[in-house]
């Protein structure tokens, strides 16, 4: 296969639309999508002579003809030399290969053994935002009827948990863009707030042309990355704040829109409520003040108003947008509940040409949170504490709603209480590594390890597979049907374009087996995706997350359905909340909190502030991506990002091997000077394993509401390897 390097800021290669593709329609019926982040860009895989395969763009909306670095080389990971292609078992502390009945027989006993000792929450689960939205279903029903626990929760927890709890709060429902990605295309002004798309999505990047030629594109980031540098190239303004200072600028701009007149209070009026409240914490954050916390000017912060407020006056769009930078810390609903609240005070939700939404991280973000593989939720984004939603789900299920267990424990607290007393003593884990993406990576390694049976399915060995007593490998993304919705909510196919590998299983049929084996009622597991799809769809009925209108057959014409897309909606809604948001009074509301200060402050010993983030060229923990070789050559190793007067202080030269210590752990890293750090700050990847995981260096500190923990902030100090 050909690997091109795509430009980052322009990542278009022509492309032809097929004549099904115009007008915004999907591309043609046999392309699928991308397996890594939620822009979800359409291709073809062709197989290839030697069971290899070729990628090539399709056009799509979401992409309009392009792929970046990891989508043209996602193909070359499909037939890797350390690609899975039999189950392994532990035997004398070494991984050595069997087969299925074998593994499968293992994996019965554990879950046995673990159920014997603590009963059914003897046993946990944890899944991942990479599953379609047929397997996301199937584990939560799996985890709750046939081994009847309640612990399940997956890596989605990490990812934008804070901006759906904050859009619930706010609005009555969680979906990341409530509208169109091509919406953006023609917005004249554009505040992301910790985001770096031109990194982590780089196709999605074009939709923000208009904004930055117009001088209009606004990046509030730390650093100063490569789209902050798209918006200052442009004549944009970069925010270049404290980190773990998001609600205070936000609170600082909110001050700024009342005082300056562009407050929209015929909006406010007619379609909020809880303003006053909100303007009882503002109405503190003087421009001043939020200079001296944040480190942004007061001419940039009202620079930042007045393009958002002039494009809304002038009706040529205005969009707030949040991603893991305002996200991923222990207060990260609090901020994000002040940055829509920015965005309210200027009256840009459920208005066509405006709005407010977050960059979805993972390929199946938003479907694999809303089909029952999170802590405390049911398919249909039902809560499970909920008695309607809970008889509803079991009516579909055919069991009694006292058989659906309640509540589990949310990511971190789930890991963390593996082989603890009284604490799951075996784990089933899909989809995810969190040996690699997981805060206070080291404890979580040491609760894995302490478990008597863990089982990982995986395509291949992660670090975290490398742990298991069990290990199941299964087919990837190429080699399986399905369907995933994209960070718009758009239901998408995908389509199996070669054959798995002969000793990969599907997990379908593996929660099939095991359910056969454990006497659960296999019957109630098919193995064919689109019967578990349409069991969902009925599951979803009636639910924020309604699908009951969405169905294979549909997706395969090329019909464009968002949802909800029910009995109300059956041509489903690429745009929410026009007529009224989905609060029990049709009001969004504003919710403001005192910002909190980071949760570990620094002290003399840990004099600086660590913050993490993706890289253009890799994805998520980087076990698929630091297979590829093009991948790997282009970002080899771990580095640390640092103003040249911080490294010299700590006697380290541009390239020298450094540590960077917190009160956890410690990291080796690479020197790399950059004059454009805020000097109490640095920055390290999180894709690389060993030594050199970030996460060594982050701490479990939880947000109240989401559970999200504090991964963009930690204290740590700077010195020789």
């Amino acid at each position: 296969m050909t690997s091109v390097d795509i430009d980052p800021v322009t990542p278009n290669r022509p492309a032809t639309p097929h004549p099904a593709a115009t007008g915004g329609e999907g591309a043609r019926p046999d392309h699928t999508h991308c397996p890594y982040c939620a822009l979800q860009c359409a291709m073809t895989v062709t197989p290839t002579p030697g069971g290899s395969a070729e990628v090539s763009p399709e056009w799509f909306p979401t992409n309009r003809g392009g792929l970046c670095r990891k989508g043209w080389t996602s193909g070359d990971l499909l037939r890797h030399p350390d690609r899975l292609t039999t189950p392994l078992i532990r035997r004398d502390g070494r991984l050595e290969p069997c087969d299925w009945d074998t593994a499968l027989d293992r994996v019965v006993e554990g879950i046995r053994r673990a159920r014997a000792a603590g009963g059914p929450d003897g046993v946990a689960v944890f899944g991942g935002g990479g599953l379609t939205n047929e397997k996301a279903y199937q584990l939560g029903k799996f985890t709750r009827l046939a081994l009847g626990s309640r612990l399940i929760d997956y890596n989605g927890r990490w990812c934008m948990s804070s901006a759906a709890a904050a859009a619930n709060r706010s609005f009555g429902l969680d979906r990341g863009l409530p509208f169109p990605v091509t919406d953006l295309s023609g917005a004249r002004a554009v505040l992301l707030v910790g985001a770096n798309p031109a990194d982590t999505m780089p196709p999605f990047v074009q939709h923000l042309d208009t904004a930055a030629a117009a001088g209009g594109l606004i990046v509030a980031d730390p650093r100063l990355s490569a789209t902050a540098r798209r918006a200052l190239d442009g004549g944009g303004v970069h925010l270049r704040l404290r980190p773990g200072t998001d609600a205070a600028l936000a609170l600082g701009l909110l001050h700024l829109v009342v005082v300056t007149g562009r407050l929209d209070a015929r909006y406010l009026a007619e379609r909020t409520t809880g303003f006053e409240d909100a303007w009882a914490h503002a109405a503190a954050w003087l421009p001043e003040r939020t200079e001296r916390v944040t480190g942004v000017s007061v001419a940039h912060l009202e620079r930042a108003v007045r393009l958002l407020a002039d494009a809304r006056d002038a009706g040529t769009g205005a969009y707030v947008l949040t991603a893991r930078g305002a996200e991923q810390h222990a207060d990260g609903t609090s901020v994000v509940g002040a940055v829509i609240a920015v965005a309210l005070a200027l009256g840009l939700p459920g208005r066509p040409g405006t709005g407010y939404g977050t960059l979805t991280g993972q390929g199946n973000g938003q479907g694999g949170r809303e089909h029952g593989q999170k802590a405390d939720q049911l398919p249909g984004y039902r809560m499970i504490t909920d008695p309607a939603a809970r008889a509803h789900v079991a009516g579909v299920w055919g069991v009694d709603p006292e058989e659906i267990p309640g509540p589990g424990l949310s990511a971190f607290e789930l890991l963390d209480a593996l082989g603890q007393p009284g604490g799951p003593t075996a784990m089933l884990l899909h989809a995810s590594n969190p040996v690699v993406s997981a805060p206070d990576a080291g404890r979580v390694a040491e609760r894995l390890r302490a478990l008597d049976t863990l089982v990982v399915a995986d395509f291949v060995l992660s670090e975290t597979a490398a742990l298991a007593d069990v290990v199941l490998p299964v087919p990837q993304w190429a080699e399986e049907e399905g369907t995933l919705t994209n960070l718009e909510g758009r239901v998408l196919r995908r389509r199996r374009s070669i054959s798995p590998p002969d000793g990969a299983r599907d997990e379908l049929w593996i929660w099939h087996e095991l359910a056969r084996r454990l006497d659960r009622g296999p019957e109630r597991f098919p193995t064919d995706p689109r019967a578990v799809f349409d069991e969902l769809a009925r599951a979803s009925a009636g639910g924020k997350a309604d699908y009951s209108a969405v169905d294979w057959d549909r997706l395969d014409a090329g019909e464009v359905l968002h949802w909800p897309c029910g009995a109300d909606s059956p041509d489903g809604t690429p745009r929410l909340f026009l007529d009224r948001f989905a609060t029990a009074d049709g009001r969004a509301r504003f919710l403001v909190d005192a910002p909190a200060a980071p949760a570990e402050p620094t002290d003399a010993r840990y004099p600086l502030l660590a913050t993490t983030g993706r890289l253009l060229a890799h994805y998520q923990s980087g076990a698929q991506t630091r297979r590829v070789a093009e991948l790997a050559a282009a970002e080899p190793g771990m580095w640390v990002q640092v103003h040249p007067v911080v490294a010299r202080a700590a006697g380290l030269t541009d390239g020298a091997a450094a540590r960077v210590v917190s009160r956890r752990g410690a990291v080796e890293a690479e020197v790399r000077y950059d004059e454009d750090m805020r000097t109490d700050t640095l920055f390290l990847p999180f894709h690389f394993t060993g030594g050199g995981r970030a996460n060594l260096l982050t701490l479990p500190e939880l947000d109240p509401h989401s559970r999200m923990p504090e991964f963009k902030v930690c204290a740590v100090r700077l010195e020789t390897a």
